[in-house]
């Protein structure tokens, strides 16, 4: 709730509150965003490696609310705020992104470390019984993001910032005491050591060993590791007498998981329009239901959540009686199926964004009407649903086929992929823009939307994600 409470709407603030322009406010989030995710990579390495997963989680927890500490403060005081119509000076930016980023390197370590100490109190064994936690887990983040698009952002719209952040501070650290009231019940696992030091060493001697040719270095040693048809190269790394066969198994691993990953980096770029401009769409949009009543921009998430929410028992109850019907294999519910289930529906979404954008655009420019912004739900329902099927598929997916010693870190992927999503997003609009400049007119460079030609921009994505599925459907079927 505090994380996507403030990230859904971050964009209003930046441009509001601290007078960053349009373009520059996306970008700020989808970074800000960005960061937030690519630090679970550092998060899971901190728990698997040096600390455990619990005190992981509370380290890292803290220091997100020290971040939202100096934001609060930034946000009470106006002497730390820019003057209205000026950008804010070098101290009130340092400020600015030193709370941002104190908070994403808390988020970081915060959703590295929980899934996986949840799942490890679990028999890892039973399939089903690890498939319906991540999909309860899910079921949490959503009703997280139900009250950061319904309270909070009312609160922040209303009441101000600064009420939000406070609130944001007070709930986190009571959701930290409730955690740590959990200690004696916890089933702890201890760190095992550097992982990434144990997959440097394997690759620093399999060069090494390059010349030895592997077929002939596994006869020698009598090496034959579980996954030795892949990434053969690799055995090469066993004549270093200071490596085990584990450890190569365990960098093989960590290798085939790769390709799944960087697969679904682009599912997670569409996600990100969900924070930026469809934020801005609903701005420009009519947002009232009824006579006295607007539904703010960021609060149109809350239908599709609430259809989700109410579809994931029934989810559960499909899951477990088609498993027990078909194999593995065939099982519709298998996480690499439900990963490419929702990259099918992340295309669709953005088929849908774009012919919504064109009759917004439509509407304003020729009509001189302003389209009811509900419109903007379908391509918020598909989205989600898509997140849903794609996130919890890649947690379980992740966390199943890690090595014990490596699994916060391997479940980091999943929310790693949503961070290498933000970047490439705000990459893709500066390189669009720098091409369509060049063309002649820029199609996210207007003052507003109207201006823009989003709806082109949307129709790239969905061209790029579908060409993306293929490239997941390839990389799936040979796992």
């Amino acid at each position: 709730m505090v994380f996507l409470s403030n990230a859904s709407n971050f964009v209003s603030y930046f441009k509001s509150s601290m007078h960053y322009p349009i373009a520059e406010a996306a970008n700020m989030v989808t970074n800000f965003m960005g960061t937030s995710f690519m630090l679970t990579i550092f998060g899971g390495f901190i728990s698997d490696s040096f600390i455990p997963r619990y005190w992981a989680f509370i380290l890292f927890g803290t220091i997100e609310l020290l971040g939202l500490a100096m934001l609060t403060i930034q946000a009470q005081y106006i002497r730390f705020q820019p003057d209205m119509g000026r950008r804010p000076s070098k101290s009130e930016a340092a400020m600015l992104y030193s709370g941002l980023y104190a908070m994403a390197t808390g988020v970081g370590g915060v959703k590295a470390a929980l899934p996986a100490h949840g799942a490890d109190q679990l028999d890892h064994t039973n399939k089903r019984l690890m498939n319906a936690f991540f999909n309860w887990f899910f079921f949490s983040l959503a009703m997280g993001g139900i009250l950061a698009s319904t309270i909070m952002v009312w609160v922040e719209d209303n009441k101000g910032w600064k009420w939000s952040f406070k609130i944001g501070i007070v709930t986190f650290s009571v959701a930290l005491c409730i955690f740590a009231g959990g200690l004696p019940f916890y089933r702890h696992t201890s760190p095992r050591g550097s992982s990434l030091s144990r997959l440097f060493k394997v690759a620093i001697s399999t060069a090494q060993n390059r010349k030895t040719p592997p077929q002939e270095m596994i006869t020698e040693t009598g090496f034959d590791g579980r996954s030795h048809n892949k990434f053969r190269f690799l055995n090469r790394a066993i004549m270093d007498n200071n490596i085990s066969p584990n450890q190569i198994e365990e960098t093989k691993t960590f290798l085939g998981l790769l390709p799944i990953f960087g697969s679904t980096i682009m599912m997670n770029c569409c996600l990100a329009q969900l924070q930026t401009f469809s934020v801005q769409q609903g701005i420009l949009m009519d947002k009232k239901l009824f006579h006295n009543f607007e539904i703010p921009t960021p609060s149109l998430v809350v239908p599709p959540l609430i259809i989700l929410l109410s579809s994931i028992p029934l989810y559960e109850r499909l899951a477990g009686n088609l498993s027990k019907k078909f194999s593995k294999k065939r099982n519709p519910f298998e996480p690499l199926r439900r990963i490419g289930f929702g990259l099918v529906l992340a295309s669709l979404a953005m088929a849908v964004a774009a012919i919504i954008e064109a009759k917004r655009r439509a509407a304003i420019v020729n009509d001189h009407n302003t389209l009811k912004v509900y419109w903007l739900g379908f391509q918020f329902l598909f989205l989600s649903v898509s997140d849903f099927l794609t996130l919890g598929g890649m947690l379980e997916f992740f966390y199943s086929e890690a090595p014990d010693s490596m699994r916060s870190m391997c479940t980091a992927l999943a929310w790693c992929s949503t961070s290498m999503g933000y970047f490439l997003s705000s990459a893709l609009v500066s390189l669009t823009n720098s091409l369509t400049k060049s063309l002649g007119k820029e199609w996210l460079g207007g003052i507003d939307l109207n201006n823009s030609r989003l709806d082109l921009f949307y129709t790239f994505l969905c061209v790029l994600n579908f060409l993306n599925f293929l490239n997941y459907v390839y990389w799936a079927k040979r796992f």
